[in-house]
């Protein structure tokens, strides 16, 4: 079986990891058409929360933050509200706040919804602007009908008139034909979120099938599941971490949202994102087809065939229990 990935779109992965540039800290990347950059890591909400201790939680953002993480990842849902909660209080200390691009995401898709989530998620952060504001989870088909008929697009829209939003985009895990008919609407996406990982090249790949319309329309490509979701691909042997972060640091993405619960795993994450070089064409190549037999039946991507993944606010304004 050969691996449906093209030389163009090899070389135009490459093409865009010239445009990094490094510093002291972490490399950043431009970010779509909004003329802003990035770090081309991304500090997951989600896992952020997790430790017991929230002394914890503020060291490790503090600490990414100081190592050049600077983009923020974040969502309304996360831990019943706390993630937001947490990384509000730490962006609130030492003016951490202005020196970080600050994204969280929306699960309601009617109007009403949108807006009062929105002002939730505000006075979590404690922030006034919150720089991408992402519809979450956009994992089922009429999803994009949804956000017309219910009111979503509308309200954010209207968020970003009143300066509570700069930019707007919408994320999910499931098909790239659903995100191809959310590109699809008649809106200015600025930013997309994706699966980018070695195993998506050949299954329900987001890789062949979002990112290079998100590249025609300049939409800021958002990596994530970068080590697979939950790290079975890591577990089972056939991928190392830094592999696993090489391939897609060498893809077409602005920024890649990685999940980073302890400092141990930051410590590592900026160690490879420091000495990253981006994997040249033949390597590619070679890593996709070891894995050819087990990268085509989405074994170890459960997360794009079953509702397992998805959250329990999204299966129930979707009518499941």
């Amino acid at each position: 079986m050969t691996v449906p990935v093209s030389r163009r779109e090899l070389l135009a992965g490459a093409a865009f990891m010239m445009q990094s540039s490094s510093g002291a800290g972490i490399p950043t990347r431009p970010f779509g058409k909004t003329g802003v950059r990035v770090s081309m890591l991304g500090l997951g909400g989600h896992h952020a929360a997790r430790p017991k201790e929230e002394s914890e939680s503020l060291r490790i953002i503090h600490k990414a933050i100081d190592e050049g993480i600077t983009f923020m990842d974040n969502a309304w849902e996360y831990h019943n509200g706390r993630a937001e909660e947490v990384m509000g209080k730490a962006l609130a200390m030492d003016g951490k706040r202005k020196r970080v691009f600050l994204m969280t995401k929306v699960c309601d898709r009617d109007y009403a919804g949108a807006m009062r989530q929105l002002e939730e998620s505000l006075t979590r952060l404690k922030t006034d602007v919150i720089d991408l504001w992402q519809f979450h989870e956009c994992n089922y088909f009429n999803d994009p009908d949804y956000l017309l008929d219910k009111g979503g697009l509308r309200a954010a829209l209207e968020a970003k008139k009143q300066g509570k939003v700069r930019f707007i985009g919408f994320t999910g895990h499931k098909s790239p034909r659903i995100h191809q008919r959310m590109l699809q609407l008649k809106f200015d996406w600025d930013a997309c979120q994706m699966p980018v990982n070695i195993f998506d090249a050949a299954f329900e790949s987001f890789s062949s099938g979002v990112i290079p319309v998100c590249q025609k329309r300049g939409v800021a490509v958002i990596g994530m599941k970068g080590c697979g979701g939950d790290g079975r691909m890591i577990a089972d042997g056939h991928v190392s971490v830094e592999e696993c972060y090489r391939y897609f640091l060498s893809q077409p993405v602005a920024v890649q949202v990685v999940g980073l619960a302890s400092e141990a795993d930051l410590d590592r994450a900026v160690k490879i994102a420091r000495e990253f070089k981006p994997m040249p064409e033949a390597e590619l190549r070679t890593i996709l087809q070891k894995h050819r037999e087990i990268i085509s039946d989405g074994r170890y991507e459960r997360f794009k065939t079953t509702q397992a993944y998805d959250s329990g606010h999204h299966r129930k304004q979707h009518g499941f229990s």
